[in-house]
């Protein structure tokens, strides 16, 4: 692995991951909980919303639960804060976000408030917060204050525009459509970025679409 402490050289199959949190029931975020099995059982916590997806539309959770105890839920509501035993200097706060549910789920186009949802993240030691959010479609009076708070932002630049995907002949859906705020739109991610106060900016989730990539765009 790219990340060695991920590895346990002391069980012949098995991981170095203590626990799992999930910002949404997306398969691109949750496919690799199958590539886990053999480590069972596993910790996983999100909310109920997410659970509720991956236990019908993507059923992981009863799939994996005939691997050694499977995946076990811990329940989260947003904005009350949480731990995990193997970081307990670590808190968690989920936040919910405008987004959308996966294709799959019955709540396409119609999410509950826990279909998505950002992580804010913090050193409860040094009082350091990082902001996690793969999927923004739109910030709202809910989550601009935890964008503010955070020292550092992983956030979602999947698209440079929002009708990314037609123009590129890949897909008909806009970022919209899919709960992404494009960076170059008049009120997209670039314009919000730039009002932030936050030491470090990242953008994740990036699309192969998106010219961003491209060092000579």
């Amino acid at each position: 692995l790219a990340s060695p402490e991920l590895n346990n050289p002391d069980v012949l199959r098995g991981t170095g991951i203590g626990a799992i949190v999930l910002t949404d029931s997306q398969i691109d975020h949750c496919a690799g909980l199958l590539n886990l099995r053999e480590g069972c059982p596993h910790h996983v916590w999100c909310t109920p919303e997410v659970h509720d997806d991956l236990s019908t539309g993507f059923p992981v959770f009863p799939m994996l639960s005939h691997w050694n105890g499977g995946l076990i839920h811990h329940p989260v509501t947003p904005g009350e804060p949480f731990h995990t035993a193997v970081c307990p200097n670590v808190r968690f706060t989920a936040i919910p976000l405008l987004s959308n549910a996966p294709p799959y789920s019955p709540y396409r186009d119609r999410p509950l408030p826990g279909h998505n949802v950002a992580l804010f993240i913090e050193d409860t030691a040094r009082g350091a917060g990082l902001l996690y959010a793969p999927g923004l479609g739109e910030p709202d009076e809910t989550l601009m204050p935890w964008l503010r708070r955070a020292d550092c932002l992983l956030i979602d630049g999947t698209l440079w525009r929002d009708n990314e995907l037609a123009n590129a002949g890949v897909g008909r859906n806009t970022g919209k459509d899919m709960g992404h705020l494009a960076l170059a739109e008049e009120h997209g991610l670039a314009a919000l970025l730039s009002a932030l106060p936050a030491k470090r900016k990242i953008l994740i989730h990036i699309n192969n679409t998106n010219p961003i990539l491209n060092e000579d765009s």
